[in-house]
């Protein structure tokens, strides 16, 4: 993802979330630093979440093993549910939890019908 569109999205989806009642952070240098990390946490008084922002012109989208399986354990170590929300562009935002995800070779594979539309 081109650095200036992934600082963007992650912002949009911080200023939506926000208006959908989340506390939203937002990860400065998430994926610049050798450990693993997140782009957002969000979470109200229903869930508690880690979120990783993609976004794609395409009906689909790859994310790296060895990211995804970090990502969760990120997720894990701070009791979060670890989602990733992808904007499919002029098709909105999806949420997609990463065991819903197909493994192809050494990816995994996002497509817009294994998520549900957030916005």
């Amino acid at each position: 993802m081109n650095k200036k569109r992934g600082i963007a999205a992650e912002r949009e989806l911080l200023h939506l979330l926000w208006h959908k009642g989340y506390a939203v952070a937002r990860i400065a240098g998430s994926g610049s630093i050798p450990k693993p990390s997140c782009d957002l946490v969000a979470g109200n008084k229903k869930e508690k979440l880690a979120i990783e922002v993609k976004t794609t012109r395409s009906n689909k989208k790859y994310i790296n093993e060895k990211q995804l399986k970090e990502f969760i354990s990120f997720a894990e170590k701070f009791g979060l549910k670890p989602v990733i929300a992808i904007k499919f562009i002029r098709k909105g935002w999806f949420m997609v939890e990463p065991k819903k995800l197909k493994k192809v070779g050494k990816e995994y594979l996002i497509r817009i019908e294994d998520g549900k539309k957030i916005f």
